[in-house]
């Protein structure tokens, strides 16, 4: 425990347990839950508007006094292909008819970058959340600046050395070191680069002896053991997010919960052909099909997510949920269905043990 006392310290926290930011799966009531518990709740503010993620954290903030993170994505602009484009379009002419919807003329870019975002900064500057995350890639010099003056702990996913590298040099407080187990989408900086694919605990090592940041662990870990094991291996943390999604406080539908809880938790996938990035989750017709041989490409990120949400969209209101992202990670058959605060009791009573 010797890492986690002065970043347990600096944060506020009583338990090294973040719950991971999950865009479009955590809720304030979940983050909330988590940092009244002793751990640190997340918000994903991805997949948000301004006014929406402003309005996340005051109600995040109307349920706990107690620290919590708000993540934002720091991805590259969408790469415009007019032929891949349409090549992955004319791909998906199937799932579309079987949704009852026609395919569209052109896909948009529905998730704008944190890189340009001025508003979204600005927002940040002023609501003033205890801790701001990077996924994707990291902001400006300027910005981590003015965060860091504004009294804000910053956090930053790396995939490998070379972007923990990157997180240290660029002056962020504190590495989530990303495993390949992890479910949701990696935070890799560049997606077309070679991915080494290194497991948690390998990672974490590196990391840890290239570095002097504390290390936050996360991909696979979901129970108190893989915590304990986790500080064990150096880690200030560890950082759980598909052992969240059962838990009622999560935004999770039906369908989501069922596979999680099923023989479908069994089979996960890392892939791109849901959003145009590789991101883990269970397997589904979705994926097999985008997959299957001879498929082309996908659009670039976030432009082919664009697509499988018109999709699963239309689909959804006939009940078929065959075409849904259903993030999850690799320990997803350990993922157990209780209160946020009970499964906090919990994973720090495993902790003992």
């Amino acid at each position: 425990m010797s890492a986690s006392r002065p970043f347990l310290a600096r944060l506020g926290l009583s338990l090294p347990i973040i719950q991971a930011p999950m865009a479009g799966v955590s809720t304030p009531q979940l983050a909330a839950a988590v940092s009244n518990a002793g751990g640190l709740g997340s918000l994903g503010i991805g997949a948000s508007t301004v006014d929406q993620a402003r309005e996340a954290i005051q109600a995040t903030r109307a349920l706990t006094k107690r620290p919590f993170n708000v993540n934002v994505f720091c991805h590259a602009p969408a790469q415009r292909d007019t032929e891949r484009e349409a090549a992955w379009l004319s791909h998906l002419a199937p799932l579309f008819a079987e949704a009852g919807i026609p395919a569209p003329a052109q896909l948009n870019e529905i998730y704008p970058s944190f890189l340009g975002d001025d508003a979204a900064f600005d927002m940040l500057v002023s609501t003033r959340p205890a801790v701001v995350s990077f996924h994707f890639g990291l902001p400006s010099a300027d910005q981590i600046q003015a965060l860091r003056k504004a009294g804000i702990v910053t956090m930053a996913t790396a995939t490998n050395l070379d972007e923990a590298w990157q997180v240290e040099q660029a002056g962020i407080d504190a590495i989530v070191a990303q495993g390949i187990e992890a479910g949701g989408h990696r935070g890799m900086f560049d997606p077309s680069a070679v991915d080494e694919a290194l497991p948690t605990w390998v990672l974490v090592r590196l990391i840890l002896r290239e570095t002097r940041l504390p290390v936050v662990a996360a991909g696979g870990i979901m129970d108190g053991r893989g915590i304990k094991a986790a500080l064990d291996l150096g880690a200030a943390a560890a950082q759980l997010g598909t052992a969240f999604v059962l838990c009622p406080e999560s935004a999770a539908n039906a369908a989501y919960r069922a596979n999680l809880s099923g023989d479908r938790a069994y089979s996960t996938r890392l892939t791109s052909v849901l959003s145009g990035r590789p991101a883990r989750g269970m397997v589904n017709r979705y994926i097999e099909f985008g997959e299957a041989a001879g498929s082309p490409p996908p659009a670039d990120y976030p432009l082919a997510y664009d697509a499988a949400k018109q999709i699963n969209g239309a689909a959804g209101k006939q009940d078929n949920h065959e075409f849904a992202a259903q993030w999850a990670g690799q320990g997803a058959p350990l993922a157990r269905e209780m209160t946020a605060t009970d499964l906090m009791k919990t994973l720090a009573d495993e902790m003992k043990g």
